[in-house]
């Protein structure tokens, strides 16, 4: 039995440390001008491109509750190192570099910290640093004393005045009601899944960023763009579209499904490929349906109504097919009927639209499939003789 205390090896806070890097970078860029571009992991953990071509270095911690900032944190002293690399490299006083500590930790009472905070009291920044860097035997400190011995007194004076620390940070729980702020042009109903969308979105930028399969960073207009589409399709003529190019779980068994909408196109004698690309319509359809209604993006009745729309205008096109059959038509002639009314339904039918511009085809085709499989009777049909057929095989009366 546990008491949901933490193991003492958890590395809980290292891990949502990762996840509160791009988190915290998407809020970010939603608070800047759209001119704005975001880095991960290029000098420090996020980098903001701003106007008048300066660039923020921000270093970021999530930090156990409870954690503070005091003088010799290396939390600060391990992004001084960082900082001053990039303060010599991009020509000290001349650098376009300001620096930035996000800590959800607050700074100690009585901390020299305090003075690179909002609450700073004018304090010698340069003194105050060096008085605390003598007192440490530390090597990493040790490092950057001898780094900023190399700088002289303005130098020293220019970089530290360049130094911002962000204390009390919002921890990585309180930043999707932050980010909501900023997405006040969507409907009150639908933040949660547009937001939930956008930075799924984000987090696959994020990894490309990452993992060096993009090098150019991100600017606030895409962001901007990207919300914005996705809003577009939670208005009144629209569905959000979240399953496209996905896949069924596992192998998809196309000779073995034994579901009714695939065995009435195996007796049309369509190819592999046809008939896997029906089993993925459906699924995508049938799960795009499930999401709609989970999210109550749809108004009562409107599945039933959209499905009737569709029997109608197969109905309709079936009697046009079938009226040149008869009793003594052959199997031959039946199937070239039933494909030629498949046909219809797979490329003729863009039209029929749940929505105005719900204009994704794996919609359509896909519902046709789930009224294909309709238990116990399907509900439309492609081979003229399929219920002659399927009370063979199955015993269910016509």
């Amino acid at each position: 039995m546990t008491d949901g205390s933490a193991s003492p090896y958890s590395a809980a806070e290292q891990g949502l440390g990762y996840i509160f890097q791009p988190r915290f970078a998407l809020l970010k860029l939603l608070q800047l001008p759209e001119a704005s571009a975001v880095f991960l992991e290029k000098e420090d953990d996020v980098d903001f491109l701003v106007e008048r071509g300066m660039r923020s270095l921000g270093s970021l911690k999530h930090k156990a509750p409870g954690d503070t900032l005091t003088d010799l944190s290396t939390d600060f002293w391990k992004s001084v190192r960082i900082w001053l690399a990039y303060y010599r490299k991009t020509g000290g006083i001349e650098s376009d570099g300001r620096f930035f500590l996000f800590s959800t930790a607050e700074v100690a009472e009585g901390s020299f910290l305090a003075e690179f905070t909002d609450r700073a009291g004018g304090e010698d920044r340069v003194e105050a640093a060096q008085n605390a860097l003598a007192r440490s035997k530390s090597e990493l400190i040790g490092k950057v004393r001898d780094a900023l011995a190399q700088l002289d007194k303005d130098q020293q004076r220019d970089f530290f005045d360049r130094i911002t620390i962000i204390d009390a940070t919002p921890r990585i729980t309180d930043l999707p009601a932050l980010i909501d702020v900023h997405l006040r042009i969507v409907r009150r109903e639908y933040r949660t899944a547009v937001f939930e969308r956008l930075e799924g979105w984000w987090m696959d930028l994020a990894i490309k960023m990452l993992a060096g399969e993009r090098t150019e960073p991100v600017y606030g207009y895409e962001v901007s763009d990207k919300l914005s589409a996705i809003n577009d399709e939670y208005r009144a003529d629209n569905l959000p579209i979240t399953f496209r190019n996905r896949l069924p779980d596992g192998q998809i068994d196309v000779a073995n499904d034994p579901r009714l909408f695939v065995e009435q196109l195996r007796i049309l004698d369509l190819s592999m490929t046809s008939i896997r690309s029906a089993i993925v319509d459906y699924y995508r359809a049938f799960e795009q349906r499930s999401s709609w209604a989970r999210e109550s993006l749809l108004i009562s009745g409107e599945i039933e109504e959209y499905e009737e729309r569709l029997i109608d205008e197969w109905t309709r096109y079936r009697e046009i097919v079938f009226e040149r059959l008869n009793d003594t038509s052959g199997e031959d002639v039946c199937r070239v009927a039933g494909k030629e009314l498949y046909r219809w339904a797979e490329m003729q039918t863009q039209h029929l639209r749940i929505r105005e511009r719900v204009t994704e085809p794996y919609v359509v085709r896909g519902t046709f499939h789930i009224l294909a499989n309709a238990s116990p009777r399907p509900r439309v049909y492609w081979h003229p003789r399929f219920f002659e057929r399927l009370e063979r095989l199955l015993g269910i009366a016509a």
